[in-house]
């Protein structure tokens, strides 16, 4: 026997409901309660209306109220459970089912955590399910409650496709300001840069390009053959969008190599250092090699060491010692004059 999870007056949120908004052409959003949004998706609006529901799927009930009140396509649920969390746009069953890649929101403090967000997008309803908050749908609710207009439910997935194009390019800016620092000190021989930093970032910007890339033949096959609810004017606005899109995942590609070519520097300095300390090592040794030499001839316990009853005996073995250091460290820096 099935259980309609209906909202109560004394549970605020029964279902995992984050936001819910009515929308009217020319006119600003009406934000939904619980109840409103329960009886919205029930009854769906036509014409120029449309509902935008965004729900927390960290909800233990969310996914079961989903499945009782949504008439969304089996495919959108197979993509909530499925592992795969690339960024697609994909027509499905009369419905754009979209799954988009978006840096997690953290209050104060920045973040380079990448959570999903689920969309399925119809002539009447956008919904948008999440685990985690993620900036881009902030963004957007925060610009339905100031006021801004929505004709459509493609153009709040234009707007949020937006908000996280200019989220990606603030986070490469910032990127580009810190590898500008580290080449700074590279160029002026005060590098004191831990090169595990630069290999997190690096890693972390890898990661990004692989989950906020757009796949490009579900993209192709969606701006080919649109749904007839798109309308010409959105079609266009949706391809503008994705280039744009396409144009910071190349310059997140551009920074990548970048960041590739100062570690190579960096470990091509390093070595240099390296070999510098294996070189005075080599050539201390090789300094100190007659003297040991020599040293160890004359203390052996044994008759007939030469010298042991001349007065100058001493000197004369210093000047022995001291030309032979001589020969080998003119010998092992004209050995270093020619490997340089």
């Amino acid at each position: 026997m099935q259980t309609t999870l209906a909202p109560k007056a004394a549970d605020a949120d029964p279902y995992g409901l984050i936001c819910g908004f009515r929308f009217r052409a020319g006119l600003a959003g009406d934000e939904m309660d619980a109840q409103a949004t329960l009886h919205a998706v029930q009854n769906l609006p036509v014409g120029d209306e449309f509902i935008w529901v965004h729900l927390n799927m960290a909800h233990a009930g969310c996914k079961r109220w989903m499945l009782q009140h949504l008439d969304l396509p089996e495919y959108f649920f197979e993509t909530l459970s499925e592992g795969s969390r690339s960024t697609r746009l994909e027509h499905v069953e009369g419905a754009l089912t979209a799954v988009v890649n978006d840096v997690v929101f953290r209050f104060g403090e920045p973040s380079s955590d990448i959570a999903t967000l689920w969309l399925c997008v119809r002539e009447n309803m956008l919904v948008s399910v999440r685990l985690q908050p993620l900036r881009s749908a902030d963004r957007l609710r925060f610009a339905v409650k100031r006021g801004e207009t929505f004709d459509s439910p493609l153009e709040l997935l234009e707007h949020l496709i937006d908000d996280q194009a200019e989220i990606l390019t603030q986070m490469i800016r910032d990127t580009h300001l810190n590898v500008d620092r580290i080449e700074d000190q590279l160029l002026s021989q005060r590098l004191t840069y831990n090169r595990a930093e630069l290999s997190g970032v690096r890693r972390t910007l890898v990661r990004m390009q692989r989950l906020l890339a757009l796949e490009p033949n579900s993209l192709m096959r969606l701006l080919n053959r649109p749904p007839r609810w798109f309308g010409e004017e959105e079609v266009q606005a949706l391809r503008s969008q994705t280039e744009e899109f396409s144009r910071v995942i190349h310059d997140l590609a551009a920074l990548l190599e970048r960041i590739k070519l100062i570690q190579e520097e960096i470990t091509a300095l390093q070595n240099e250092q390296t070999n510098r300390t294996l070189f005075t090592l080599t050539l201390v040794t090789v300094l100190a090699l007659p003297i040991n030499i020599v040293a160890g001839f004359f203390g052996m316990n044994v008759g007939g060491i030469p010298l042991s009853g001349s007065p100058h005996g001493f000197w004369i073995l210093v000047v022995i010692v001291a030309s032979f250091t001589l020969l080998a460290g003119r010998l092992a820096f004209r050995k270093r004059t020619d490997t340089d």
